[in-house]
C-alpha cells in the first residue's frame, strides 16, 4: 500500500505534465499567431493568419480545461493554493482567452474588422501574459504555512523575475507561432514569418539564458538541486541541447524549410519541459508542496486514472484528425505564389 501511495502521485505528475505539454504547443502556436497578427499590414494578409486557425484554436484549448479538471481531481491542495496566490494572472489568463474567443467568432460577421481584430491580438497577448506570470511564479515559489495554505500577499507573483519569464513566454509563442505560419503560407506572407521566427528564435534564446542563470542564483532550493548528483550530470547536458536545437533551428530558417523548423521548435519546448520538470519533482508546488502531501486519495487517483485512459486516445485522435484534415497552405490572392 506504501508503494502505491508513492506510485500513484508521480503518475499524476507526469499526466499533468503531458497535458500541460500538449496545451503549450497546440495553444502556443495559436496565442503566437494572435499576437503576430497585430503586426499584420493588411486586412489580407490578417485574414490568412485567422483563416488558418479557424478549425484548430478552440480544441487546442481543450487541454487547458483538462488539466485544470485533472489538477483539481488528482492534487486538490495544490489547485487551492495555486488559485489563491495567482487569482490575477489566472483572471488575465481566462479574461484573454474569451476575448479572443468572442473578437474571433465577431469579426466573421462584422463589416468593421479594425476593433476586433485589436481585441483577437490583444486577447491572445493578455492570456499569454498571465501564463507566463503564473509560470514565474510557480518557479520562484509559493509562500504557504505548514498546512499548504496560501499565506502570501494578493501581488506576490509579480517581480522583475516573474516580468522575465512572462516576456519570454511570449517569444517563445511567437515563435511557434511564426513557424507554424511557415507551414501554412506561402510567398510574401511565408517570407515574413521566416523573419519573425528567426528573430523570436533569438529573444527567446536571451530569455531562456538569463532564466537558466538567475533561477539558481536567486533560489537557494533549486539550486542546491541543480548541484547535486545525479541531476549536475543532466543539467550539465539540457543547455548543450538546447544549444544545439537553436542551432538547428537557425539553420532550417536560413534555408527557408517549411516543416523543419516546426519541429526543431517542438523539440525546444519538450527539452525545456523535461528540465523543468526534474528540476521540480516531487514537488507541485516548489519547493512548499509535493506531489505526496498534494494527493488525493489513491481511489480517486485510481477512478481517475482509469477515466482519464478513455479519455486522452479520443482527445489525441480528435486533434491529429482535425490537423489530417485542415492540413495544406491558406492562400489570399496577393500573398501566393
Amino acid at each position: 500500500m506504501e508503494a502505491l501511495l508513492h506510485f500513484l502521485p508521480q503518475v499524476w505528475f507526469v499526466i499533468l505534465a503531458l497535458f500541460l505539454f500538449l496545451y503549450v504547443m497546440l495553444d502556443g502556436f495559436d496565442l503566437g499567431v494572435g499576437i503576430l497578427s497585430l503586426t499584420s499590414s493588411d486586412e489580407e494578409r490578417r485574414s490568412i493568419l485567422m483563416t488558418s486557425l479557424g478549425n484548430i484554436w478552440d480544441a487546442n484549448e481543450t487541454w487547458l480545461v483538462v488539466m485544470g479538471g485533472a489538477l483539481f481531481g488528482a492534487f486538490p491542495l495544490a489547485y487551492g493554493t495555486i488559485l489563491s496566490a495567482l487569482y490575477i494572472p489566472i483572471f488575465m489568463m481566462i479574461f484573454g482567452l474569451i476575448f479572443r474567443a468572442v473578437a474571433f467568432e465577431f469579426r466573421e460577421h462584422s463589416e468593421r474588422k479594425v476593433f476586433w481584430n485589436v481585441a483577437f491580438g490583444a486577447g491572445s497577448f493578455i492570456a499569454a501574459l498571465g501564463q507566463g506570470f503564473a509560470l514565474g511564479s510557480v518557479i520562484e515559489g509559493i509562500a504557504v504555512d505548514e498546512a499548504g495554505h496560501f499565506i502570501g500577499s494578493t501581488w506576490d507573483w509579480l517581480d522583475w523575475r516573474s516580468i522575465l519569464v512572462a516576456l519570454t513566454l511570449i517569444q517563445g509563442y511567437v515563435l511557434i507561432g511564426s513557424t507554424y505560419l511557415i507551414l501554412k503560407t506561402e510567398g510574401e506572407l511565408q517570407k515574413t514569418h521566416f523573419r519573425t521566427a528567426k528573430l523570436a528564435a533569438i529573444t527567446t534564446f536571451v530569455g531562456a539564458i538569463l532564466i537558466t542563470i538567475a533561477t539558481p542564483i536567486f533560489y537557494e532550493a533549486v539550486r542546491t538541486r541543480l548541484f547535486s548528483p545525479p541531476l549536475v550530470y543532466i543539467f550539465a547536458v539540457i543547455p548543450i541541447l538546447g544549444v544545439l536545437l537553436i542551432g538547428l533551428l537557425l539553420r532550417s530558417l536560413n534555408r527557408q524549410e517549411e516543416r523543419t523548423p516546426f519541429i526543431w521548435t517542438i523539440l525546444i519546448f519538450l527539452l525545456t519541459f523535461i528540465g523543468l520538470g526534474l528540476i521540480v519533482f516531487p514537488y507541485i508546488i516548489p519547493m512548499q508542496i509535493t506531489i505526496y502531501q498534494a494527493a488525493a486519495a489513491p481511489s480517486a487517483l485510481v477512478f481517475m486514472i482509469i477515466f482519464v485512459g478513455f479519455l486522452i486516445p479520443i482527445m489525441l485522435f480528435y486533434n491529429i484528425y482535425q490537423y489530417v484534415v485542415f492540413r495544406g497552405k491558406v492562400v489570399g490572392s496577393a500573398y501566393g505564389d
